[in-house]
């Protein structure tokens, strides 16, 4: 009887052995993305020396942004009042952090960028003090981001009476800018305007059903 060839053979193994190179040289670059976009942003925030967040006067409203220990803590996130068209530097969001935005009362559009820009829109009282969650999605490479709005009663994922809620408020730590956040911002302002442009058209064309999941209420606030 003769013999099988073992080129064949070799030739499987051969393709099996690119295929998982492959693989590893993906993970490979996929964990260097991860470590760039921390290195990029990771010490440039600081803890407040004051946690305790300030009641606002009847005149401003207040807006902390949120990241409990989620999955996708090893990626920042930068958050950026882009109200009007506009691409106002708030901060750098870590994971188990906060960061405190005071604001008139009004319409705002806020938006968070990593991979790519994402929205939320708001209508804010004076005198209260609102919430956002920013979670993470799987991007191509890295996390993206989303915001959620935080409901004071009502429907809604994120609720700022629920107990989960406030285990996060009490977990993460206030953090503020350093000159080294701004002028990564200001380093980044173009491609981040890119982002925002791209990102918004999207936004766009989303249903009034999603734009208002998607919005802090005046009622929302505490």
């Amino acid at each position: 009887m003769q013999k099988p060839s073992p080129a064949p053979i070799l030739s499987r193994v051969y393709l099996l052995t690119t295929e998982c190179q492959t693989v590893k040289t993906r993970l490979l670059m996929l964990f260097a993305a991860m470590m760039l976009t921390t290195g990029c942003a990771s010490n440039k925030m600081i803890d407040s020396a004051q946690q305790e967040l300030i009641t606002p006067g009847a005149d401003k409203a207040q807006i902390v942004f949120m990241r409990s220990s989620m999955f996708g803590g090893a990626i920042q996130s930068s958050v950026f009042d882009a109200s009007g068209g506009d691409t106002k530097f708030i901060g750098i969001l870590s994971t188990g952090k906060r960061i405190a935005y005071t604001v008139e009362p009004g319409k705002y559009r806020f938006m968070v960028v990593s991979e790519a820009a994402d929205f939320m829109e708001a209508e804010v009282l004076g005198g209260k003090t609102y919430y956002a969650m920013v979670t993470p999605r799987m991007g191509a490479w890295k996390a993206r981001f989303s915001m959620h709005p935080v409901r004071n009663g009502g429907p809604g994922e994120f609720q700022v009476q629920s107990d989960k809620f406030q285990g996060w408020l009490k977990s993460t730590k206030l953090s503020e800018n350093t000159p080294a956040s701004h002028a990564w911002a200001e380093e980044n302002h173009s491609n981040i305007r890119g982002k925002q442009a791209d990102y918004e058209i999207v936004w766009q064309q989303k249903s009034p059903a999603e734009l208002a999941e998607r919005t802090l209420n005046p009622d929302d606030g505490v």
